[in-house]
């Protein structure tokens, strides 16, 4: 059973981020949302396998990829992958220097914060390696909008 806090926190972390498109522009929105996409679906992947290796623990109960990891992957990978592109694609060096302030962020203090909070915490990962398993996807993110952009050029 998910409690109200925990629900509340799955909401916001989804319907905030989500909010924040409305301002990115139409054309934005469609020229950066393929790699937005691919790299959600990727970063399931990685929350099912971190959820089967106890990588982090959830303080609401019983284990469930849905209330738990899903909020994460839906929620604020997509926006924050599309704002991050949009403010720094074509400048690799401060895409990846941003990107590096929001994984450092999130792996160094929104996770002590979530902890605080009893939302979630580092199980059998240190907030180093929490950091790397967040910000080796920019990468990954950065060299999909590059073949999109690529491939659009060659349309």
């Amino acid at each position: 059973m998910i409690t109200k806090r925990h629900l509340v926190f799955n909401l916001s972390i989804i319907i905030f981020p989500w909010l924040s498109l409305l301002f990115i522009g139409k054309r934005d929105f469609k020229r950066y949302s393929l790699a937005g996409i691919f790299i959600v679906i990727f970063e399931i992947f990685n929350h099912i396998y971190g959820h089967n290796r106890n990588w982090w623990k959830f303080y609401d109960g019983k284990k469930s990829f849905f209330k738990d990891e899903l909020p994460f992957s839906i929620g604020p990978y997509l926006p924050l992958s599309m704002w991050l592109l949009k403010i720094s694609y074509g400048n690799f060096k401060k895409f990846v220097l941003l990107n590096a302030m929001a994984d450092g962020l999130f792996a160094y203090l929104f996770i002590d914060l979530f902890k605080k909070w009893k939302i979630i915490s580092l199980n059998k990962l240190t907030h180093h390696q929490f950091f790397i398993y967040l910000h080796y996807k920019a990468y990954l993110l950065y060299g999909v909008q590059y073949l999109v952009e690529k491939s659009r050029r060659f349309s």
